[in-house]
Parts: C-alpha cells; structure tokens; sequence
C-alpha cells in the first residue's frame, strides 16, 4: 500500500489530528466520482506493475534466460523504492494554472500511454519465442515506465488528499489497495493467460487455433491508447482545487522538503529502525524472488502458475480486513516478530515442495502430466507464505501510522515505506543474482568439464553428453538466507520490541516553520 508523499501533509495532514473533524463520520454522498476516479488512477497504476511482475514468469518459460538475466530484469523494481529521491520535486514544482496536480498527472500518463505504444512496436523483437530475449532493452523500458508508475503514485497519493472530502480522506487507502490489485491482477493476467496458446485452446475456444486471443502487441496497443484517451478525458473534465485555498496551505521549496527529510533520518530511533528495515527481508530473499521460477524450471506451466498466482491477489485483498483489529494496537511490532520465525520455518516446505517436484509430476508422450494434488499442496503452500507475508506488512504499516510525526505524516510514512520497499529490492535482486553463481554442474561424460561457460555447455552437448546439476544454487542459498534471518531475528528482537514502548517524543521532528 502506498501513502501520501512530501509536502501534502502541511496542508492535509495524512494522521488527522482536527479535533472538530473527528466527529464527521465518512460519508461519500458527493464524493462518488471522485472515489471512482482515484480508483481507476490507481487502477491505471497497477497496469505497469503488473506487466512487470508477469514478466519474468514469461521470460523463464524461454528456456535460453537464465538467473543472471532474471536478476538483471529484478532491477525494474527499484523505482518504487527510490521515489523519494524525486518525490519533493513532484511537490514543489507545478503550474499553478494547471494544478498542482495535474501538472504531473497528465504529462507523465501521457509518456505512459506512449510507452506502452513504443513497447507494443517492439515487444516481437525483444521477446522472440525462439530466440534469447532482448534482456537490456526490456529492462531499460521497464524500467522507465516504472519511474513513470511511481511518479503517477506520488502525484495520486498528494490529490487524494484534497480531491476527497476531509471526513472521506480513509477511503483513499481503499482505492490505492483495490486499484493497484485489480490493475495488477488485469495486466498480469492478461499478459501471459490470453497470450497463451495452450490456456486459450484449453479454456477459451471452441476449436483449437494458433496462438493466444490476444498478442502481447496487440495489448501494448489498447493499454497505450486508453491511457491518452483517459487522460485526455482527465485533462479536460476534471477540476483540480486551488491548492492556495486550502486549509493551512503552506508552500516547501524543494530545500526545505529535502532538508525535512534528512532532520527525520537524524532522529536515533529512526536510525535503528532503517537498519532493521534495510536487512529484514534477507531470510526470505531466495524464496520469494526464486521459488515461483524454479518450479518452471521443473516443468509446471506457466499458465497454470499464472493461474495459481491470480487466486492468491484475493488474499492480499482480504486478509488485511480480517487482521485489522489485531494490528491498531500500541504493540503491533508484535504481531510481525510472532510470524517472522514462521515464515522462516516456511522456508523448508518450498525447499521440500520444489526437490520433490520432479518426482510428482511425470511426463507422458511428451507432455507434463500433474495430478490434482499436486496443485493443492501448491495452493496451499502459497497461500500460507502470502499470508504470512502480508501479516508482516500490515503489521509494519501500522506500526509506521502509530510512530509517524502527524504534523507531515506523508513524508513521515513516504520515507519509512521506501526504507522497507529498498531492503526487499536489494535483498531479491542479490538471491536471484547469485544462484548461478552457487550452482555447480558436471557434464555427463566428462567430469572434468563444469558447464560453467556456453562454451563448454556446447562441448558437451555436442558429444552427447547432459549437464547435469551437482549442487543446485537454490538449496544453497535459501539455507543460508534462513540462517541469516535466524540471526536476524535474534539480534533485532529486542531492538523492535524496545522501539515499539518509546513515546511520541522520540519520533518528533524539530523542524522551522516554512514563510511563503
């Protein structure tokens, strides 16, 4: 879930903190179109996330990419996780003619529409069927519409904040979790279900035919133009408030929001705490960023862990109604210790699951043929692991809501999410990158070739030998990402515990009040 960013919290505070609107129960009578428009926005958002996060499921399926490749294409992920860098930019540069606003919004859903029309011309190209993808050129445009997705998040979150009435301002959390979801789940569905032959011979036709019901081409093409279209139609209808009007209006130069950013950082809990934050998510790097890649490895198609992946978005819809009363407490820190060594334990029935993959499934005239069972214990083990997962994460959230500094909670909260955001990223990006470099082949017929260049792959391939796997990178590493979240844990414990007691003052910023 994102939250509002730099400099809106001056003017609408993300923790209100208004006596005299405590009482003014949420009321969306007048503020309908309003809710529908920042859930289409944050609908529109998603799109990119999802095609990104869909991406290396259709990139594993080509059996020439490897993980250095699938770590190299990891990288489009960390825009979401260094938007700070230019978040007090999108607030403090504007037309005011334009609104404050939109004078973001329209021009970059415009580049993203654009974009999205430059990858359908290109997309054959870069991803062949045959050949090896373009990895660089996927990643250099993936990469910049990711920027674009995060910049358009900044720039949503801020006029959430006005666009809705000051008693509706909760339901903006509501439309950033359910668009971003549903905008994921259509981009990521679309881009490897209705591309499939398989999934659209097996599900959606009456006769079998060549190829999916749509093209990847062909998607890029309608997303692009309904991005212009819709922001064409925004551009035009919508009317931004005159942010000079609002209550308290106060106007950060880009010095100041920066200089508030840092006096945060000063703070010592907040130090401790961004280390923690910076290192959490290394017990579960190897299983997150690999777990998904190496069951396709093992034979299981795509489509139908496609499928199995679009299933468990309803989780992540879910479940943080569900935990809600659990995690608005003064201790939620926790709720997120309790599942850390669970989700650690959690490690092993991956592990387990996918060494006895091979074993499950079996091959018969040359297709893959898995029983039934085999996908329950999948779904099952998934869904505990997003559980799990999304317990931490709501639990994280609140304890983020309970310390931020309400006075400008968005920049508060924008800095702690991005600290969270970039310890998953590096963490991931660094466990894929390395199983190649943990896993360790023999060839068959020469056990003094290690099939470790292209070359030598050929050399045996060409006497008729197989490269056979010694010690598989995977185990490895998720072995010893599982022992460094044990010591994790142990070390940090305490220090989250202690955090999570101290008062308001330790989170307080002292900071001048900005003239205009």
């Amino acid at each position: 879930m994102t939250v509002p960013k730099l400099g809106d919290e001056l003017q609408k505070p993300a923790v209100v903190t208004d006596d005299s609107n405590l009482d003014d129960k949420p009321n969306l009578k007048g503020d309908w179109l309003n809710f529908f428009l920042l859930l289409l926005l944050y609908t529109m958002q998603g799109m990119p996330l999802g095609i990104a996060s869909a991406m290396p499921i259709i990139l594993q399926s080509n059996k020439n990419v490897s993980y250095k490749d699938q770590a190299l294409f990891s990288l489009v992920s960390w825009p979401f996780s260094l938007k700070l860098i230019w978040a007090p930019l999108v607030d403090a540069l504007y037309i005011q003619k334009l609104g404050r606003r939109k004078s973001w919004l329209v021009p970059v859903q415009y580049l993203m529409g654009v974009c999205f029309i430059y990858m359908g011309s290109n997309i054959d190209e870069w991803l062949p069927e045959t050949r090896k993808p373009d990895i660089l050129k996927l990643v250099i445009v993936f990469f910049f519409a990711k920027i674009l997705a995060a910049t358009q998040d900044i720039v949503v979150d801020g006029w959430a904040l006005t666009m809705l009435k000051k008693n509706n301002v909760g339901y903006a959390s509501t439309c950033n979790a359910t668009g971003q979801v549903m905008g994921i789940m259509i981009s990521s569905v679309f881009s490897v279900l209705l591309t499939s032959e398989d999934f659209s011979n097996k599900y959606l036709r009456i006769r079998p035919d060549v190829g999916g019901v749509f093209t990847m081409k062909s998607l890029f093409y309608v997303w692009g133009i309904l991005f212009i279209l819709i922001t064409t139609l925004i551009a035009f209808f919508k009317k931004e408030k005159d942010n000079r009007l609002e209550d308290d209006h106060v106007k950060l130069n880009i010095v100041q929001s920066y200089s508030l950013l840092w006096d945060i950082l000063k703070l010592p809990c907040i130090q401790l705490l961004a280390i923690a934050l910076l290192t959490a998510m290394i017990g579960f790097a190897a299983t997150d960023s690999a777990s998904i890649l190496k069951l396709i490895d093992a034979g299981v198609p795509k489509d139908n862990i496609m499928v199995i992946h679009t299933m468990m978005f309803v989780v992540k819809i879910i479940l943080p109604l569900i935990i809600a009363k659990y995690t608005s407490g003064p201790k939620t820190m926790n709720i997120y210790l309790t599942a850390i060594p669970i989700r650690l334990l959690w490690n092993i029935s991956f592990v387990a699951f996918i060494y006895y993959t091979p074993v499950m499934i079996s091959m018969i005239n040359g297709f893959v043929n898995i029983p039934i069972y085999y996908y329950a214990l999948l779904v099952f083990i998934l869904a505990i692991h997003d559980i799990l997962a999304n317990i931490m994460t709501v639990a994280m959230l609140a304890f983020f809501s309970r310390i931020s500094d309400s006075r400008f909670g968005g920049t508060y909260m924008t800095l702690l999410s991005t600290l969270s955001n970039l310890g998953r990223a590096w963490s991931n990006s660094v466990a894929i990158g390395m199983i190649d470099f943990l896993t360790f082949k023999e060839c068959s017929l020469d056990h003094n070739n290690n099939c470790s260049t292209p070359n030598l792959k050929n050399v045996c391939q060409t006497n008729g030998g197989d490269c056979n796997v010694i010690v598989s990178g995977y185990y490895v590493e998720t072995a010893v990402c599982t022992m460094i979240g044990i010591v994790w844990f142990c070390i940090f414990r305490i220090i989250l515990k202690n955090i999570q007691t101290k008062d308001s003052s330790h989170w307080l910023v002292n900071i001048k009040k900005p003239t205009n």
